[in-house]
């Protein structure tokens, strides 16, 4: 008996020793998970401060998870997303029936989630007297109607008109087109330069111009940058579509986009097209809840997945 116990004890030992020198104390580390992994993903650079908000406090606290942003342009991005080179995508449209049927065909089922409502901002130089224009207006300058700023105020001589986008291929210039029905071409007077900081650098400097941007780059009064962009320019107030001439103005702040008066505003979507468990769905589950939604307020715009309280207030444009 005692003999049987040794041979038992012996054998379990072997056993031990051998799962122990298979061990090893590496693996697992670099297996993906929701809150681990080393992935990339594509962001409209519309979105480039809220992304940089969201990413610094979820990398805070999940340190194994590393996950680098491409900012390009919504065309860009959605390249990438089509040509397998990223996972996750940030954009302010959904794909389209033909592009989910590529994806069908190659059986991927990319998950299509709102995270956020924002908002198209318009910009003035800081010493334009007219900060305050008709939705009626704001058409038609994007339409080829009015190309100087005297037809819309007699008084004002700051010339003739120009628009400025962030980029040839972003997400603000396929909205307004899209709003408007444009067409193949933008006025002459519209042009394009590379990111949304050198959109404010021209306004800044150009008295004549307006600028296009996505709000949350000019939404958070708590970011040094934001204040500092807001020191320079001066946003737009317009009039509702549905009553342009007036007398409301609003601007495009969280409140006034929540209750939909505010006459240009878009959904922000994550796109996730992982077939499993990964770092992307982890993220995307983040962005989703509390913390995550609690960010996009922040940010001046309104989080889609989770209620807000609005406060009546006057306003004083």
């Amino acid at each position: 008996m005692k003999r049987m116990k040794s041979k038992i004890w012996i054998a379990g030992l072997v056993a031990l020793l051998t799962v122990s020198c298979n061990y090893d104390p590496r693996a697992g580390i670099n297996e993906e998970t929701p809150t681990r992994g080393n992935i990339k993903i594509g962001v409209d650079e519309s979105f480039y401060l809220l992304s940089e908000a969201h990413l610094a406090v979820f990398q805070s606290i999940y340190e194994n998870a590393h996950i680098k942003p491409l900012y390009k342009p919504e065309l860009d991005v959605l390249n990438d997303f089509l040509n397998d080179s990223i996972r996750l995508m940030v954009t302010s449209r959904k794909l389209t029936t033909e592009e989910l049927e590529y994806f069908k065909s190659r059986n991927i089922f990319p998950q299509t989630v709102t995270i956020a409502y924002d908002g198209i901002a318009f910009i003035v130089n800081k010493t334009n007297k007219d900060s305050l224009i008709r939705y009626n207006q704001i058409r038609d300058i994007f339409l080829g109607k009015i190309d100087n700023w005297n037809k819309i105020n007699p008084k004002n001589t700051n010339g003739a008109i120009k628009v400025v986008f962030d980029n040839i291929k972003s997400s603000n210039v396929r909205y307004l087109n899209e709003k408007f029905k444009v067409g193949s071409k933008f006025p002459k007077y519209c042009y394009s330069v590379n990111t949304n900081e050198e959109v404010i650098n021209y306004v800044e400097k150009n008295k004549n111009a307006i600028g296009v941007l996505s709000v949350n780059w000019i939404s958070d009064k708590d970011d040094s940058i934001t204040r500092g962009f807001l020191k320079r320019i001066k946003v737009v107030g317009v009039t509702p579509e549905n009553d342009p001439e007036g007398p409301e103005y609003t601007k495009p702040y969280a409140g006034f986009i929540a209750e939909k008066s505010y006459p240009f505003i878009r959904e922000v979507y994550m796109i996730n097209r992982e077939s499993f468990s990964g770092l992307g769905s982890g993220y995307l589950q983040w962005v989703t809840a509390d913390q995550g939604q609690r960010i996009v307020l922040k940010m001046g715009m309104v989080p889609a997945t989770m209620p807000i309280r609005l406060i009546k207030t006057k306003s004083n444009f």
